[in-house]
């Protein structure tokens, strides 16, 4: 059986990272570790994969990733703010040269008046770090699997464009 996981285009995150010689950390909310499965997934992947962080709670962001408490009560756990840090913290705590962070609604209902679909995601790197909000469709699983392959892309993209310079 194959691992549905593989087909979000994570053999080609681990083959960039390995070729550059670089790793990659997480911190995930609405993935719950998804995102850290799914590079794991990967034979070889131990050469990319620094670890991750599962911060499904609130306070967990803070305690476990270092976002700013203040950051959290003011921005909410579901912001553009908060998937930054949630990037940075990866990245610094796990220290690695990659940090991902995801953070949003995955349903039922909406939360904190973010409707169901909304999703942040923090890239950190190098190079500085970038937010790319999400706003995707369908039920639970398919906004989490969504938001890891989207997250698995940009990374890639990004680990590829630095290489190149």
């Amino acid at each position: 059986m194959t691992d549905p996981l593989l087909g979000l285009g994570v053999v080609e995150l681990v083959e960039a990272l390995g070729a550059a010689k670089q790793t990659v950390a997480a911190a995930e909310s609405l993935t719950a570790g998804l995102f850290t499965a799914a590079v794991a997934s990967v034979p070889g992947s131990s050469a990319v994969l620094r670890g991750g962080l599962v911060v499904y709670a609130t306070d967990l962001k803070a305690t476990l990733a270092g976002v700013d408490p203040g950051r959290l009560a003011t921005d909410g756990p579901v912001s553009e703010s908060t998937a930054v840090a949630l990037a940075l913290g990866a990245r610094t705590k796990c220290g690695a040269d990659w940090g991902i962070g995801l953070t949003g609604v995955a349903g039922p209902s909406e939360q904190d008046g973010h409707p169901v679909g909304t999703v942040f995601l923090g890239i950190a790197g190098p190079d500085g770090t970038e937010c790319e909000p999400l706003a995707l469709g369908g039920e639970r699983w398919e906004i989490r699997t969504t938001a890891v392959a989207t997250a698995v892309s940009r990374l890639r993209d990004r680990v590829v464009e630095r290489a190149a310079r």
